[in-house]
Formats: C-alpha cells, structure tokens, sequence
C-alpha cells in the first residue's frame, strides 16, 4: 500500500405485504462489498477437517403468504388439540413463542394452568369475583346489559369504552398486547374480540399487519426482515447467532439479534459496543478524522488503499512500515500480532482511579481504533473490488480472455472482503474478553488471521505482479484462519 499525503400499508393477502413499513431502518455498511459470500468457494478448496464451515446454517425465506400459511397451519392443529378458538390459540402460541412441543407437555400436566399463564384465563380465585352490574366500571354510565362486553376474568365495560381503548391502542402500534382495561387484570384480548371494535378499515388492516409482526417475533424459528420495505420472512430450524440473507432485498444480519451480521462477537457483546462507540462519539469522530505521521519523515499521511503495509518512496529515503503501530515492515513478520494484543498493565488495580480511567480509555482507544481501521479497509477495498471488475472487463473488451478466466481476481477481492469483516469484529470481542488462556489462544487466532489478511490485501491490490496459484494460495491460507477462528469461538 502506498500512501497519499494530506494536510487533513398494503393489503394483508397481497404478496407484498410489508409488516415493517412503519419501522425505522438502519443504516447500511458503506463497506461492504454486495455477495462477497457468494462465489469464491471454487478458489479456495477446503479439504479434510478444514472443510468444515463455521458459518454453515440452513435458512429459507418466506413472502407473506407462506409465512402465514406456517402460522395458521400450528394454529389449526393446536386449537384442535387444546379445544380452544383459533384466536386464543395464537395467544397460547405467542406466549410460549410456538414451542408446540412444550405447549403440549404443559397441557398433558395441568390444562388450566396452561392458560392461565398464556394469559387467556383468570387464576381461579379471581373468577367470579365480579359482580353483576349495569355500569361501566371506566365511564361509570348505566349501560344496558347486551352493549356490556368483558373477556374470561367477567370485567365489564361498555362497547364504546372498548372501542375507544383499541383505536387507542392500535394507532400506537400494539398486536396482541391488546389487554383488558380493569387495573391490574392481565388477560389478553383475542384477535376475533378487538376486529369488530376497530371503526374503520384501514385500522383494521393497521391491526392485522401488527399481529403478524408480533406473531413472526415471538416465533422462536422465524424473523422479519429488517430491510427497508421488505415483506420476507426467514425461516430457520434452529435460532443461532448465524448468517442469513434475503434472497429479496439481500439484506445481510444476524439471525437472532436482525442487527448486522457479527461474528465472533455474541448478540449481547456487540449490543455493548455499539453502544459505548455510539456514547463516546467524539472520541470516535477524532480517531475517524485522524491522520498519522510517517515514522521516519514526520510528514502527515492517511491510507489510500485497505493494506496495513505502508510504503514511501521518495529520491533521498524510502518508509516500509505498519500503518497501525508505525513499526518497520522489515521486522514485523512474526511479531505482527503485537499490532492486535493490548498490553494489559498488570498493576492497574492498585493505582489512583484517575490513572485507572487513563488505562480504561487507553485500552478502549486501542481497539476502536483497530476496529475502524478494518472499517475503512472494507470502503477501501470496496475501490479496489471495483477497479477488478473494469480490468476485467477491458481485458475481456480486448480478447485477453474470458470472465472465466479472470473471475480469480474478482473472487480474491471478495475472499479479501469476508476475512476483513470477521477480523473487523473479533474487536469488539477481544476487548470484553477476561484475561486467562482462553484469551491468549483468541489473541493468536486473530493475529494469524491479521497477518495472512495483509498479505492477501498487498497481493490483491498488486495483483497483476503475482500468478493465480499464488494469489489462490494465499486466499486458501486466509480463510484457512478465519474459518479456524470462529469454529473455536463462534457463538453457539
């Protein structure tokens, strides 16, 4: 790498139903190359035990329709079994996120009981505590008996409070959090109770589209979408912290958390960090905005390229250094994983507690700083991927063979791309790691992967000065490591 120098609402039947049209999105990685998982994997040959993928997980995406063909299919059955309506049997399954399975062992065992925790009946001693009445126990006006209407717990209120407590309720975007209005009662209102309630039409359609939503989330085997304006659903057999992709919109994120996707780093761990980045946002925009000095010139440098390797060239001296710790090139081989492992001060605890948020901070700023420098790499590279695509394409313009021919090019840039992104996040997880052994093994997995990434990304970006079976050599070696380092600390 060389370096510049700077001074610096439909229908519900319809196919497209979209139950996350009110929602907010996030904001999409400025990094990431599009499908970089896709299509290297005849490049990078993995045999024996290192055939195995860390990453591999089953997924199938749903439209509308399938998903709630899935969900009506469990509800069906299970209103058979339970003799119970079809509404209060989604309740049951809401409640015990459709674990079919151990709603039935807990029916076999004590029936009512079941629905009493599925919210759907009063306990025993509450029922029938209510007496008869003509009044509304919220406007406190005399009602005539037929326009009175309560659920299982006989709380009773007239049809114009219950209107008005759903409208409510529905504007401000509740599903089956739709309770009864009595203080301190619980029970749930089924969805054939709140429909005639609804005034208009497009409150009913409001209600249906939030149903489903609540009904796809407490679903321990099914996930919205979060794209924008995406209607899929993905389906899996067993919810883990894993990669899945709309074959819709090809929004890429974490299974269990619908954040992006993170690997090494847990749903929970990568929830902190973000977090902490986002609450220290100075200190990140500083370090976003920060150049260095070249260690031999002082003159003031910033990266054009993903590589960590620096090289100035000028007519009375030459640098060849590590952009992260400004060390010599020349004798960082094998100790480039001093660049990744923070040197934790054994003695931090006996000192002042201002020299320990010094040490805090220090240790924070180590690894932000790793963590967006990868960040960086990924849009640099991304230029890089880019600039693959049209040699290619010049070169097949002038008969200088085939896409085939040249898809190794492409195919590296992409390797380059997934390797970058899980060394990326092995951050976040190195820095709330507890020191110990299984610490220092994490340390030399990701120091591994580091090296091997740089070597890949210098020979990538000077592809052109190496052959395809060594370039394909060293994106076998990469992803050797990375797929090394998520099988001993992927989240299981």
């Amino acid at each position: 790498m060389s370096v510049d120098m700077n001074s610096q609402g439909s229908d519900s039947n319809e196919e497209d139903y979209d139950p996350n049209c009110e929602e907010e999105e996030e904001d999409e990685d400025p990094g990431d190359i599009e499908d970089y998982y896709d299509g290297v994997a005849n490049d990078v040959e993995q045999q024996g035990a290192d055939a195995f993928d860390p990453e591999e997980y089953q997924f199938t995406c749903l439209t509308y329709k399938e998903s709630e063909s899935t969900l009506n299919e469990h509800m069906a059955s299970l209103a058979a079994t339970l003799k119970v309506s079809h509404a209060v049997a989604k309740l049951v399954l809401v409640s015990f996120h459709w674990q079919i399975s151990e709603i039935l062992e807990r029916h076999k065992s004590n029936a009512a009981q079941l629905l009493v925790e599925a919210r759907v009946q009063p306990t025993s001693s509450k029922h029938g505590m209510v007496h008869s009445s003509h009044h509304c126990a919220v406007c406190m006006q005399f009602v005539r008996k037929e326009n009175l209407l309560s659920l299982a717990c006989q709380h009773q209120f007239c049809r114009s409070c219950w209107e008005q407590h759903c409208t409510v309720l529905v504007k401000d975007g509740v599903g089956v959090g739709v309770s009864c209005m009595a203080q301190d009662c619980l029970l749930r209102t089924p969805e054939d109770f709140v429909f005639p309630l609804l005034p208009s039409e497009e409150l009913k359609d409001k209600y249906r589209r939030y149903l489903f939503r609540d009904y796809v989330e407490s679903h321990y085997q099914l996930q919205l979408c979060p794209g924008a304006d995406c209607p899929m659903v993905i389906q899996v057999q067993e919810p883990k912290a894993r990669r899945v992709q709309c074959n819709r919109c090809n929004e890429v994120f974490c299974f269990k958390c619908r954040q992006m996707y993170h690997a090494p780093t847990d749903c929970a761990t990568i929830r902190k960090w973000l977090t902490k980045c986002a609450d220290d946002s100075e200190t990140a925009n500083y370090i976003s905005a920060h150049t260095k000095d070249c260690p031999k010139c002082n003159i003031c440098i910033e990266k054009n390229g993903g590589c960590n390797h620096m090289v100035m060239g000028f007519l009375l001296f030459s640098a060849d250094f590590c952009w992260m710790c400004l060390g010599d090139w020349k004798t960082h081989g094998s100790e480039y994983y001093e660049c990744s492992r923070y040197k934790e001060n054994p003695d931090i605890v006996n000192q002042s507690q201002q020299a320990q948020a010094r040490e805090a901070l220090k240790k924070y700023l180590f690894y932000f700083e790793r963590w967006e420098n990868h960040n960086k790499s990924l849009q640099l590279e991304a230029q890089t991927y880019q600039r693959i695509q049209e040699k290619i394409q010049e070169r097949v313009m002038n008969n200088l063979g085939t896409w085939i021919d040249w898809q190794y090019l492409q195919n590296a840039a992409k390797l380059l791309a997934k390797c970058r992104y899980t060394l990326q996040y092995t951050y976040p997880y190195a820095y709330y790691m507890e020191s110990g052994p299984r610490k220092k093994l994490f340390e030399y997995q990701q120091a591994q992967l580091e090296a091997e990434i740089e070597n890949l990304s210098w020979k990538v970006e000077r592809a052109d000065s190496y052959d395809r079976g060594d370039l394909e050599n060293q994106m076998h070696i990469a992803e050797q490591r990375r797929r090394t380092l998520l099988k001993d600390f992927h989240d299981t």
